[in-house]
């Protein structure tokens, strides 16, 4: 008898194993996520297919971020671009190439004052690269920065058509490249062509009148009378409204999935193969589903966001001022922050360096994050922007505020129920065909949306640094 036998004294349990059956789960997937986006939006039954939104008549363009292209440190934009400009949107098209043809590009050191309140610089500036402060004198003498102005962004435009002194100072925060038009560069151009000036006094004279009768939003003022006075005309008014309002189609995530009939029969116990196909799937688009909310070019939030209601960091990580700021932008009726999980750790390190911990809410049966009441939701669709491709974990991102709901002129998500073959709100699944080998084909639709009611409903905190962390005291006390 051999040596193996004589010690075996039971039957082992590699063996016993396969006469077992094995407890086992569904199918698992990393990439599943909460999706809070998807439960805190509120849904809008859209039937036919187009959501319309109805806006008041804006009087005054928008100001827009120039779009610079930025190669081996020179810095360059189309002409057309500076009709992102409100003061030049109306200019004649010969005067606007001529006028981008004179821009200069300076380089500029850390904190360089560009202009200096109370002098007469008459110079406009394009932010090609870096951070400018702009500063004002307090009714106290000091010193109080009124904006933080970033790529694309500019000032001194109404300096430069007027020839008053400037109002404010602005400085490099952080080395810079500009686009630079000085007034007397203009002249230069104006001179040449006289039907140009002319042009040119119109619109610019238009534009500065046209601000004297709209109010902080581009609308038309509405004419009223107020108070005990007799014998008072009472002023006509009426509410116009936008001759071009914006329609949101339902966008689609689509796919197919094939499932062998062998399989479908044969091996649906415990769990039904057609039926877990099907699950992991929705989940997947149900994921990408959320990405298109927050980062598709058509309707997601970071691209719906007014240029006016985009704010950068002071220094880079998110601080309780910086949150402050969004908040003072959707200041009716906030309904909640979301952004990265590292960049809210981000958030938590500043709170707890400065001693004052955040909030925290039950959601969902999980404790989340609040600042000042507005809970900060996860998401990982945030995507975090740096230059180690293969560390996500370093770099910059943003966060998003937003107002919801439709009695609110908040944010909404789009969707149409009742669609064939609804398996979920929006969803269907239509078994399309079974090919000769035996695969059996599913089509899975999920229709959807997002729209802005009104600009104020939605800021961004832009330039979110997630990988910084503070030595402290006692820490520094221990190396030395």
């Amino acid at each position: 008898m051999s040596e193996n036998n004589l010690l075996q004294r039971s039957v082992t349990t590699a063996v016993a194993r396969n006469l077992a059956t094995t407890t086992k789960t569904s199918p698992k997937m990393m990439s599943i996520t909460p999706r809070w986006l998807l439960s805190m939006l509120p849904w809008v039954q859209v039937n036919g297919g187009t959501y319309r939104v109805n806006r008041t008549k804006v009087e005054l363009s928008k100001a827009e971020r120039v779009e610079i292209d930025l190669a081996g440190g020179k810095a360059s934009f189309s002409p057309e671009a500076l009709r992102s400009v409100p003061v030049f949107s109306r200019l004649p098209d010969a005067l606007i190439t001529r006028m981008a043809e004179k821009f200069k590009t300076e380089q500029v050191s850390l904190g360089n004052n560009l202009v200096v309140e109370g002098a007469e610089e008459n110079k406009f500036f394009i932010i090609a690269q870096g951070q400018v402060e702009v500063l004002s004198k307090g009714a106290h003498g000091s010193d109080l920065r009124i904006a933080l102005l970033t790529e694309g962004e500019y000032f001194g435009e109404i300096e430069l058509v007027t020839n008053r002194t400037s109002d404010v100072t602005a400085r490099t925060i952080t080395p810079c490249i500009l686009l630079t038009l000085s007034r007397k560069e203009l002249d230069s151009i104006l001179k040449k062509t006289p039907s140009l000036n002319d042009d040119f006094k119109k619109v610019t004279e238009e534009h500065l009148e046209l601000l004297t009768t709209v109010n902080k939003y581009g609308e038309r003022n509405i004419d009223l009378v107020s108070g005990f006075a007799e014998n008072i005309e009472i002023p006509e008014t009426f509410v116009d409204y936008s001759a071009a309002p914006r329609e949101y189609n339902l966008s689609s995530v689509q796919t197919v999935v094939r499932v062998h009939t062998r399989v479908s029969d044969l091996f649906n116990g415990p769990y039904d193969q057609l039926e877990e196909q099907m699950r992991l799937t929705i989940e997947g688009i149900k994921e990408r589903q959320e990405w298109e909310l927050i980062n598709s070019t058509k309707f997601g939030l970071l691209h719906s966001a007014d240029p006016s209601m985009r704010i950068s960091t002071r220094y880079g990580t998110p601080t309780p001022d910086d949150l402050d700021e969004l908040l003072a932008l959707v200041w009716k009726k906030p309904a909640f922050f979301l952004a990265h999980p590292k960049a809210i750790a981000a958030f938590a390190r500043e709170c707890t360096w400065r001693g004052v911990p955040p909030a925290t809410a039950n959601l969902f049966g999980t404790e989340v994050i609040t600042w000042r009441g507005v809970p900060l939701i996860p998401c990982d669709k945030l995507e975090i922007k740096s230059r180690f491709h293969s560390n996500q974990w370093l770099g910059t991102t943003s966060i998003v505020l937003v107002r919801v709901g439709e009695a609110d002129q908040g944010v909404v998500g789009l969707h149409q129920v009742g669609i064939p073959g609804e398996i979920l709100p929006s969803l269907s699944a239509r078994l399309m065909k079974t090919d000769n080998l035996g695969v059996a084909s599913y089509l899975l639709s999920l229709y959807f949306s997002l729209a802005v009611l009104t600009d104020d409903a939605l800021a961004i905190l832009e330039n979110v640094e997630v990988g910084f962390y503070h030595d402290y005291e006692h820490r520094k006390a221990k190396v030395k």
